[in-house]
């Protein structure tokens, strides 16, 4: 297995689109040498997945990416609401909502904010920013077959242009290889939940008219609910380029080709209640809304992330803010466990973080289908499996119940009713604006490249203690106090009690993990904290 491999890494990321782009990024953020293929010549040409929630905007942040995102997405920067409407020129309208944030209430809980940039706005800037990283990315390369033992995977690479050939040894394998992930098919793992529930064309369009019917509605998506005529209709430029989503029903014999330009065009004229409407047809692509999770999250040295794992109705957003949340998990994991400052017992928390994640998630895109009434979703009428959480929740305030985390309650929910971010191990920590230095950041800015102790100013005990940790475990720790005066490392804002913020006292401690969520807590002091610390980081890191 080990013979005549002309290229080793430690990690090898198959699936170049926005799960893998990510997983590369932040795998180069945490210096983890990889490689990843791509078998298409470049990065997605149709507008697409362009919802990305506040957690996926909080780690493109951290990642140095999410000024270059919101630069890229700016055209579409004043668009909030999802309309729902017979028509664009009659009465019969209703906005299900009209701002994501209204009020400005997220400021409360992250610095960052939800951002509309379609897929082929935001995968070129993924390419630039993880190469500038040190990202090893090559299209046109397929991945033929592969093969792994107990010390690695050994993958055989085809480039799609040159017709070569090339072996590939690395320590682990991201499979970022989509639904259909041939991955997945050959480790055998199965999937679970409900399957296929809708299809679509998405057919992209100019029409320079168009925007004189809209009007002064800036919405995310309209959804047309004309029983002859029904589809979302999503802005690309606010302008002239535009998407309309046309339900599609395979099930009935319906094929791609019936779908023409001309009855195409048509549909999109008496959706929008527009007769003489220009309509230019530019492309067309068949989707499928499905719920299903993957029994596993891998096997082996194996991982599946994004929609290997999981598939979710296109709702809300939440399948590939998912998978790139999945990518990040993974990546801090794989850089300790290669860096040699964790066990390999580390990556099983992944699939026990994530895969119920991905579960409850999955539900409450569904549950989003059906409450919008989206175009092709014939969903079971009244209440869903009593699901709950708002969107924001869902993004936002999911939580680890098992895993790399030490106090959670494991019969708590995944997703809570509510948003519920007061330093409980297995949420993701507060948000703080501090100022370290003259500069002001937020506590989640901390947290990427390594665990981080907090602790108040005036209890500087447990500070030692981590510096004496991590030198005993040759690993990186960081420790920072906190407190209203210039002796904390960290000043908070407006005399913001940062203990109580992270439900701890002042004698007490948080302990944070690269992700930024809280892995455990001492609510007081400790006769021996640098015990209990390194006792606390020993199991977490599945060091023996």
């Amino acid at each position: 297995m080990n013979e005549n491999v002309d290229h080793r890494v430690p990690v090898l990321i198959v699936g170049g689109s926005l799960v893998g782009l990510s997983t590369s990024l932040f795998l180069s953020r945490l210096g983890v040498r990889h490689l990843l293929v791509e078998k298409h010549a470049g990065t997605s040409t149709h507008p697409r997945g362009r919802g990305n929630n506040v957690r996926t905007m909080e780690l493109f942040r951290t990642a140095g990416a999410e000024s270059l995102i919101r630069d890229a997405a700016s055209v579409l920067a004043d668009n909030h609401g999802i309309l729902q409407a017979a028509s664009l020129t009659g009465d019969d309208q209703e906005w299900l909502f009209k701002e994501i944030d209204p009020g400005g209430g997220l400021a409360r809980f992250s610095p960052s904010g939800w951002c509309l940039c379609s897929q082929n706005d935001l995968e070129p800037v993924l390419v630039d920013h993880a190469r500038a990283q040190g990202s090893d990315l090559r299209f046109s390369a397929e991945l033929l077959n592969f093969d792994q033992d107990t010390d690695g995977v050994t993958a055989v690479v085809k480039d799609r242009e040159t017709g070569e050939h090339t072996t590939v040894r690395a320590d682990y394998l991201v499979a970022a290889d989509g639904p259909r992930s041939p991955i997945r098919e050959q480790l055998r793992i199965g999937q679970t939940g409900p399957g296929d529930l809708f299809h679509n064309v998405s057919i992209t369009f100019r029409s320079r008219d168009l925007a004189a019917v809209v009007g002064e509605r800036r919405f995310i998506v309209c959804y047309l609910t004309n029983p002859d005529a029904d589809g979302a209709l999503l802005p690309v430029d606010n302008e002239e380029r535009w998407v309309f989503h046309a339900p599609w029903k395979p099930d009935l014999g319906e094929t791609l080709e019936d779908f023409t330009d001309e009855r195409c065009a048509e549909h999109i004229r008496r959706a929008v209640g527009a007769p003489g409407l220009d309509v230019e047809i530019t492309g067309k692509a068949p989707w499928h809304a499905a719920e299903r999770v993957a029994e596993r999250y891998g096997a082996g040295r194996v991982f599946l992330a994004g929609d290997s794992a999981h598939e979710m109705s296109p709702t809300g957003a939440f399948g590939s803010n998912t998978g790139i949340q999945d990518g990040h998990n993974l990546a801090w994991k794989l850089a300790a466990v290669v860096g040699g400052e964790a066990g390999p017992g580390l990556l099983e928390t992944y699939e026990a973080e994530r895969l119920p994640v991905a579960r409850e998630t999955s539900a409450r895109a569904s549950t989003r289908s059906q409450e919008h009434s989206h175009p092709g979703y014939a969903g079971t009428p009244g209440p869903v499996g009593g699901r709950k959480g708002g969107m924001l929740t869902v993004a936002l305030g999911y939580r680890y119940v098992r895993g790399a985390v030490l106090g959670a309650d494991p019969d708590l929910p995944v997703v809570p009713e509510g948003m519920d971010l007061r330093g409980e191990p297995g949420t993701r920590a507060p948000h703080l604006w501090v100022r370290r230095d003259g500069e002001r950041l937020s506590t989640l800015d901390l947290y990427e490249r390594s665990f981080v102790l907090l602790c108040d100013a005036a209890h500087t005990g447990w500070r030692a203690a981590a510096g004496r940790v991590a030198e005993k475990l040759g690993i990186r720790l960081d420790a920072y106090t906190l407190g209203a005066g210039p002796e904390a490392d960290l000043v908070t804002e407006n005399g913001a009690d940062w203990a109580a913020a992270h439900g701890t006292g002042t004698d007490g401690a948080v302990l944070v993990r690269p992700d930024a969520f809280v892995a455990w807590r001492s609510p007081g002091a400790v006769p021996d904290a640098e015990t209990v610390l390194r006792d606390a980081l020993a199991t977490l890191l599945h060091r023996a």
